[in-house]
C-alpha cells in the first residue's frame, strides 16, 4: 500500500530533509585526501544528533554506520571503517535522518581532490538522469515514467543503470511502497498522488551494469570493477509537481 502524506506530515518530512541536507553540506568540506571514511562517518552521526535527529541507517539491519560509505566501484552500502581517501577517488554518501518520526534520505557522489574529466562526465550524468527522472514526477503520471526517463538519458550517454537496487517511497519508515526501478518501458505502475514522498535514486556504473555484494553482506561493487555514482532526492508529489525535501533552502 502507498502511503500518501498529509501537509503536515510533509512539513515534518521537509525538516527531516533539511538535516539531510545540511549533513551533506558539513561532509562535503570535509572530503579530501587522507580522511577516512570513518571519520566522515562520526563527523555525519555528530551532526544529524545536534539537530535532535537520529541517523536512519544505523542499527538498520544491523548496519553499524550511521551513513553508507562507498568509494570508487564500490555502488552502496559501503560501511564506514579504516580506508582512506586518496586524490582521484569518488566517494558515494548515502544519508538518512530520523526526525520526529519521520525520515529524509539522500545520497550524493563527491570528487576527492582531481578527478579524471570520464570520472567527472560519469558524476555529471548520474545526477542530471535523477532530474530527467523528475520531470516526470507530476500527480497523475505513472511510476514509470520516471523510471524510463532516467534509463534513456544514462544510456544516451553510454553508462549502464543497475537494476538490482531502486528508488522506494519514505516517511514514517524508511523503506515504503512503491519501489521505483530507475530503467523500464513508461506508463506502468501506479498512478502518482499528490501527497507521495518517494527516494528517486539512480545508480549508475562507467562499464557493465551488473554488480555483486561482497563477504561482509553489505558492500555492493561492480562486478566489472568500473567507477559508480549514486544521486538521490527525497520528494513529494506535488498538486503542480513535485517539491525536493532534501534540498537546502538557500539552494544546494
Amino acid at each position: 500500500m502507498i502511503i500518501t502524506k498529509t501537509p503536515r506530515e510533509i512539513a515534518i518530512m521537509r525538516e527531516a530533509g533539511q538535516i539531510v541536507a545540511r549533513t551533506h553540506q558539513v561532509l562535503k568540506q570535509h572530503i579530501k585526501p587522507g580522511i577516512t571514511t570513518l571519520e566522515l562517518d562520526r563527523i555525519a552521526e555528530d551532526y544529524i544528533r545536534s539537530q535532535g535527529a537520529t541517523p536512519s541507517f544505523k542499527g538498520y539491519n544491523g548496519f553499524t554506520g550511521s551513513v553508507c560509505a562507498s568509494v570508487n566501484e564500490e555502488l552502496v552500502h559501503g560501511i564506514p571503517g579504516e580506508r582512506v581517501l586518496n586524490d582521484g577517488d569518488i566517494i558515494s554518501i548515502d544519508i538518512g535522518a530520523h526526525y520526529n518520526g519521520y525520515h529524509g534520505d539522500s545520497a550524493w557522489t563527491y570528487p576527492v581532490g582531481t578527478i579524471s574529466d570520464e570520472t567527472q562526465r560519469l558524476l555529471d550524468v548520474t545526477e542530471e538522469s535523477l532530474y530527467k527522472g523528475l520531470e516526470h514526477a507530476k500527480a497523475g503520471q505513472r511510476l514509470t515514467d520516471i523510471s524510463h526517463a532516467i534509463q534513456v538519458y544514462v544510456e544516451a550517454h553510454d553508462f549502464s543503470v543497475v537494476r538490482e537496487y531502486v528508488g522506494h517511497g519514505v516517511g514514517q519508515n524508511l523503506h515504503e511502497e512503491p519501489q521505483i526501478p530507475h530503467y523500464g518501458p513508461p506508463g506502468k505502475g501506479p498512478r502518482l498522488k499528490t501527497g507521495m514522498t518517494l527516494a528517486i535514486e539512480p545508480m549508475v556504473n562507467a562499464g557493465q551494469r551488473y554488480v555483486r555484494t561482497l563477504a561482509d553482506n553489505w558492500t555492493v561493487v561492480t562486478v566489472d570493477g568500473s567507477m559508480c555514482a549514486h544521486f538521490e532526492h527525497t520528494i513529494a508529489i506535488t498538486d503542480d509537481g513535485y517539491e525536493i525535501l532534501t534540498k537546502l533552502d538557500s539552494g544546494e
